[in-house]
């Protein structure tokens, strides 16, 4: 489960790529899961409700944010897997933000449900075999791969992890 080739995505996930260390796929998701879960319970209810600017999601909205797209990937990935031909959809994260209803949530579900989320995508991407992780399909009118997929779902986790950091906490 190598890393993918920059022209098995759109360009626009470099950014998310480039955060992931790791060459191996398997070796990308455990390292993050230990990490990822000392961050989560590192934030407690009081900050969760932060936002660094008005306007601004709060903590609870961007985790909220992170687990839709964790499994808007692991939808597109399994799709892909699966030689499915049809276009996935692309997403407007405003819209399903607003629609979210995040800070009604208690900050534990919601790291809870984070980390169930991101375990589940774990276990799907190790059930890829090599073949697998090379098929590839169109979400948002952009090609990719099924590798594409795991290493951003990764890449856009410490993406976020990193804004937490600089603005929110």
């Amino acid at each position: 489960m190598s890393k993918p080739s920059s022209t098995s995505y759109p360009t626009y996930f470099q950014k998310y790529i480039d955060l992931v260390l790791e060459e191996d796929l398997t070796l990308a998701f455990r390292h993050q899961s230990l990490v990822l879960t000392k961050f989560l319970y590192s934030i407690n209810e009081e900050k969760s409700t932060h936002t660094y600017a008005p306007g601004k999601w709060t903590i609870k909205e961007l985790i909220q944010h992170m687990i839709d797209t964790e499994r808007i990937f692991a939808y597109r990935a399994l799709c892909f897997a699966r030689k499915d031909t049809n276009s996935m959809p692309g997403f407007d994260e405003n819209e399903y933000a607003s629609n979210s209803n995040a800070n009604l949530r208690h900050w534990k579900d919601l790291a809870d449900e984070f980390l169930i989320v991101r375990k589940s995508t774990e276990i799907l991407f190790h059930s890829f075999t090599e073949e697998v992780l090379s098929n590839s399909g169109t979400a948002n009118n952009n090609p990719a791969t099924v590798a594409s997929m795991g290493f951003t779902a990764i890449g856009h986790v410490y993406h976020h992890m990193n804004v937490l950091k600089e603005r929110y906490l």
